[in-house]
Protein backbone atom coordinates (compact mmCIF):
# COMPACT_ATOMS: atom_id res chain seq x y z
CA UNK A 1 0.00 0.00 0.00
CA UNK A 2 2.75 2.41 1.01
CA UNK A 3 4.78 1.53 -2.09
CA UNK A 4 1.73 2.16 -4.31
CA UNK A 5 1.19 5.60 -2.77
CA UNK A 6 4.86 6.50 -3.20
CA UNK A 7 4.80 5.45 -6.85
CA UNK A 8 1.61 7.46 -7.44
CA UNK A 9 3.13 10.55 -5.84
CA UNK A 10 6.32 10.15 -7.89
CA UNK A 11 4.35 9.83 -11.12
CA UNK A 12 2.38 12.97 -10.23
CA UNK A 13 5.57 14.93 -9.65
CA UNK A 14 7.10 13.68 -12.89
CA UNK A 15 4.15 15.05 -14.84
CA UNK A 16 5.44 18.54 -14.13
CA UNK A 17 8.64 20.00 -15.53
CA UNK A 18 10.74 20.93 -12.51
CA UNK A 19 12.70 24.18 -12.73
CA UNK A 20 16.47 24.07 -13.04
CA UNK A 21 18.60 24.78 -9.98
CA UNK A 22 20.35 28.05 -10.74
CA UNK A 23 23.73 28.92 -9.29
CA UNK A 24 23.50 31.20 -6.26
CA UNK A 25 24.88 34.70 -6.66
CA UNK A 26 26.84 36.58 -4.00
CA UNK A 27 23.61 38.39 -3.13
CA UNK A 28 21.84 35.04 -2.72
CA UNK A 29 24.58 33.76 -0.43
CA UNK A 30 24.39 36.84 1.79
CA UNK A 31 20.59 36.54 1.88
CA UNK A 32 20.94 32.91 2.96
CA UNK A 33 23.37 33.83 5.75
CA UNK A 34 20.92 36.45 6.98
CA UNK A 35 17.87 34.18 6.88
CA UNK A 36 19.76 31.32 8.57
CA UNK A 37 21.01 33.69 11.28
CA UNK A 38 24.67 33.09 10.44
CA UNK A 39 25.54 36.53 9.10
CA UNK A 40 26.94 37.79 12.43
CA UNK A 41 29.37 34.85 12.69
CA UNK A 42 30.89 35.50 9.28
CA UNK A 43 30.72 39.27 9.65
CA UNK A 44 33.00 39.01 12.69
CA UNK A 45 35.54 36.99 10.69
CA UNK A 46 35.43 39.50 7.83
CA UNK A 47 35.93 42.36 10.29
CA UNK A 48 38.91 40.57 11.84
CA UNK A 49 40.53 40.12 8.42
CA UNK A 50 40.02 43.81 7.62
CA UNK A 51 41.51 44.70 10.99
CA UNK A 52 44.55 42.49 10.35
CA UNK A 53 45.14 44.11 6.96
CA UNK A 54 44.93 47.55 8.57
CA UNK A 55 47.40 46.62 11.32
CA UNK A 56 49.84 45.14 8.81
CA UNK A 57 49.70 48.35 6.81
CA UNK A 58 50.40 50.39 9.95
CA UNK A 59 53.44 48.22 10.75
CA UNK A 60 54.67 48.22 7.15
CA UNK A 61 54.26 44.47 6.72
CA UNK A 62 53.94 43.44 3.06
CA UNK A 63 54.05 40.34 0.85
CA UNK A 64 56.37 40.22 -2.16
CA UNK A 65 55.44 38.67 -5.49
CA UNK A 66 58.00 35.91 -4.92
CA UNK A 67 56.49 35.07 -1.52
CA UNK A 68 53.02 34.97 -3.05
CA UNK A 69 54.21 32.73 -5.87
CA UNK A 70 55.95 30.33 -3.49
CA UNK A 71 52.90 30.11 -1.24
CA UNK A 72 50.64 29.57 -4.25
CA UNK A 73 52.85 26.74 -5.53
CA UNK A 74 52.81 25.12 -2.06
CA UNK A 75 49.01 25.41 -1.94
CA UNK A 76 48.60 23.77 -5.35
CA UNK A 77 50.98 20.97 -4.40
CA UNK A 78 49.12 20.35 -1.11
CA UNK A 79 45.76 20.19 -2.90
CA UNK A 80 47.13 18.21 -5.86
CA UNK A 81 46.42 21.03 -8.32
CA UNK A 82 49.37 20.14 -10.51
CA UNK A 83 48.30 21.63 -13.84
CA UNK A 84 46.46 24.72 -14.98
CA UNK A 85 43.29 22.76 -15.83
CA UNK A 86 43.12 21.21 -12.37
CA UNK A 87 43.59 24.61 -10.77
CA UNK A 88 40.88 26.24 -12.91
CA UNK A 89 38.48 23.36 -12.20
CA UNK A 90 39.09 23.73 -8.46
CA UNK A 91 38.52 27.50 -8.63
CA UNK A 92 35.25 26.89 -10.46
CA UNK A 93 34.15 24.36 -7.83
CA UNK A 94 34.95 26.87 -5.09
CA UNK A 95 33.11 29.59 -7.05
CA UNK A 96 36.01 32.00 -6.71
CA UNK A 97 38.30 33.82 -9.12
CA UNK A 98 42.07 33.73 -9.34
CA UNK A 99 42.06 37.14 -7.66
CA UNK A 100 39.94 35.81 -4.77
CA UNK A 101 42.31 32.87 -4.32
CA UNK A 102 45.41 35.07 -4.41
CA UNK A 103 43.83 37.47 -1.93
CA UNK A 104 43.27 34.62 0.51
CA UNK A 105 46.87 33.40 0.23
CA UNK A 106 48.17 36.93 0.68
CA UNK A 107 46.06 37.37 3.80
CA UNK A 108 47.43 34.15 5.32
CA UNK A 109 50.99 35.29 4.62
CA UNK A 110 50.28 38.64 6.28
CA UNK A 111 48.75 36.89 9.30
CA UNK A 112 51.91 34.83 9.70
CA UNK A 113 54.10 37.93 9.41
CA UNK A 114 51.99 39.74 11.97
CA UNK A 115 52.21 36.79 14.38
CA UNK A 116 55.99 36.84 14.09
CA UNK A 117 56.13 40.62 14.41
CA UNK A 118 54.02 40.65 17.58
CA UNK A 119 55.08 37.48 19.37
CA UNK A 120 58.03 35.80 17.64
CA UNK A 121 60.77 37.13 19.92
CA UNK A 122 58.65 36.65 23.04
CA UNK A 123 57.90 33.00 22.19
CA UNK A 124 61.58 32.24 21.58
CA UNK A 125 62.64 33.87 24.86
CA UNK A 126 59.83 32.16 26.77
CA UNK A 127 60.86 28.79 25.39
CA UNK A 128 64.40 29.16 26.65
CA UNK A 129 63.11 29.97 30.14
CA UNK A 130 60.25 27.45 30.29
CA UNK A 131 61.12 24.48 28.15
CA UNK A 132 59.09 22.13 30.35
CA UNK A 133 55.91 24.01 29.43
CA UNK A 134 56.40 22.97 25.82
CA UNK A 135 56.30 19.27 26.63
CA UNK A 136 53.15 17.54 25.46
CA UNK A 137 51.21 14.66 26.95
CA UNK A 138 48.49 12.41 25.60
CA UNK A 139 46.05 12.27 28.48
CA UNK A 140 43.00 10.30 29.54
CA UNK A 141 40.79 11.27 32.44
CA UNK A 142 37.66 10.44 34.37
CA UNK A 143 36.05 13.53 35.89
CA UNK A 144 33.56 13.06 38.74
CA UNK A 145 31.85 15.55 41.01
CA UNK A 146 32.38 14.02 44.46
CA UNK A 147 35.19 12.30 46.33
CA UNK A 148 33.20 9.13 47.05
CA UNK A 149 32.78 8.33 43.36
CA UNK A 150 36.39 9.36 42.69
CA UNK A 151 37.68 6.95 45.33
CA UNK A 152 35.44 4.17 44.01
CA UNK A 153 36.69 4.65 40.44
CA UNK A 154 40.34 4.84 41.51
CA UNK A 155 40.02 1.64 43.56
CA UNK A 156 38.32 -0.16 40.66
CA UNK A 157 41.20 0.73 38.32
CA UNK A 158 44.13 0.14 40.65
CA UNK A 159 42.89 -2.82 42.69
CA UNK A 160 40.28 -4.57 40.55
CA UNK A 161 41.82 -3.90 37.12
CA UNK A 162 38.54 -2.59 35.73
CA UNK A 163 38.90 -0.99 32.29
CA UNK A 164 39.69 2.74 32.43
CA UNK A 165 37.68 3.19 29.23
CA UNK A 166 34.61 1.42 30.63
CA UNK A 167 34.70 3.46 33.83
CA UNK A 168 35.04 6.71 31.86
CA UNK A 169 31.98 5.83 29.82
CA UNK A 170 30.02 5.06 32.99
CA UNK A 171 31.18 7.74 35.44
CA UNK A 172 32.89 10.67 33.72
CA UNK A 173 31.05 14.00 33.80
CA UNK A 174 33.34 15.52 31.19
CA UNK A 175 31.69 15.43 27.76
CA UNK A 176 34.86 14.73 25.78
CA UNK A 177 36.20 12.07 28.15
CA UNK A 178 32.82 10.33 28.36
CA UNK A 179 32.40 10.22 24.59
CA UNK A 180 36.00 9.06 23.94
CA UNK A 181 36.37 6.48 26.68
CA UNK A 182 38.46 8.84 28.79
CA UNK A 183 40.82 10.18 26.13
CA UNK A 184 41.00 13.98 26.13
CA UNK A 185 43.74 14.53 23.56
CA UNK A 186 47.33 15.75 23.38
CA UNK A 187 48.08 18.93 25.35
CA UNK A 188 50.99 21.19 26.18
CA UNK A 189 51.63 21.18 29.92
CA UNK A 190 51.09 24.94 29.86
CA UNK A 191 47.50 24.34 28.71
CA UNK A 192 46.62 22.20 31.73
CA UNK A 193 45.42 23.32 35.15
CA UNK A 194 48.29 23.83 37.66
CA UNK A 195 47.01 21.07 39.97
CA UNK A 196 47.10 18.58 37.11
CA UNK A 197 50.53 19.67 35.89
CA UNK A 198 51.93 19.19 39.39
CA UNK A 199 50.31 15.78 39.76
CA UNK A 200 51.54 14.36 36.45
CA UNK A 201 54.98 15.99 36.37
CA UNK A 202 56.80 12.82 37.46
CA UNK A 203 54.25 10.26 36.26
CA UNK A 204 55.22 7.53 33.83
CA UNK A 205 53.37 6.45 30.70
CA UNK A 206 50.44 4.19 31.59
CA UNK A 207 50.40 5.31 35.21
CA UNK A 208 47.06 6.21 36.81
CA UNK A 209 47.10 9.27 39.07
CA UNK A 210 44.43 10.67 41.34
CA UNK A 211 41.95 11.59 42.43
CA UNK A 212 43.10 15.20 42.01
CA UNK A 213 40.74 17.99 43.08
CA UNK A 214 40.29 21.12 40.96
CA UNK A 215 37.47 23.62 40.61
CA UNK A 216 35.90 21.26 38.06
CA UNK A 217 35.71 18.29 40.43
CA UNK A 218 37.89 15.21 40.98
CA UNK A 219 40.15 13.96 38.18
CA UNK A 220 41.48 10.42 37.77
CA UNK A 221 44.22 10.65 35.13
CA UNK A 222 46.26 8.31 33.00
CA UNK A 223 49.33 9.34 30.99
CA UNK A 224 48.99 7.66 27.61
CA UNK A 225 52.19 9.05 26.10
CA UNK A 226 54.77 11.77 26.72
CA UNK A 227 56.24 13.76 23.87
CA UNK A 228 59.66 15.39 24.29
CA UNK A 229 59.94 19.12 23.93
CA UNK A 230 60.43 19.90 20.22
CA UNK A 231 60.18 23.60 19.65
CA UNK A 232 60.26 23.31 15.89
CA UNK A 233 56.93 21.45 16.03
CA UNK A 234 55.24 23.39 18.79
CA UNK A 235 56.33 26.96 18.02
CA UNK A 236 53.65 27.55 15.39
CA UNK A 237 50.92 26.28 17.71
CA UNK A 238 52.07 28.61 20.49
CA UNK A 239 52.22 31.56 18.08
CA UNK A 240 48.74 30.75 16.81
CA UNK A 241 47.34 30.58 20.34
CA UNK A 242 48.91 33.90 21.36
CA UNK A 243 47.75 35.57 18.16
CA UNK A 244 44.17 34.33 18.48
CA UNK A 245 43.98 35.51 22.09
CA UNK A 246 45.39 38.91 21.13
CA UNK A 247 43.01 39.21 18.20
CA UNK A 248 39.96 38.26 20.27
CA UNK A 249 40.85 40.64 23.09
CA UNK A 250 41.74 43.52 20.76
CA UNK A 251 38.65 43.26 18.58
CA UNK A 252 36.45 42.85 21.66
CA UNK A 253 37.87 46.02 23.21
CA UNK A 254 37.41 47.97 19.98
CA UNK A 255 33.83 46.75 19.69
CA UNK A 256 33.06 47.92 23.24
CA UNK A 257 34.59 51.33 22.52
CA UNK A 258 32.25 51.82 19.56
CA UNK A 259 29.10 50.83 21.45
Amino acid sequence: MTETLENTQLESVQEFVLPEITQATDVDVIAYLRSSHKIAEYAVLAEQDAFILNVCQRFGLTVTDDELQTAGDAFRLEHKLIGVSETLTWLQQQRISVEDWSRGIRLELLKNKLKEYLFGDAVDANYLSNRQHYQRVALSQILVSDLTDASKVTYAIQESNVSFCALALEYSKGKQSKQNGGFVGVHFLSELMPEIVQAISQAKEGEVIGPIQTKLGYHILRIEKRFPSDFSESREQVLKSLFQNWLANTTSMRTEQHQ
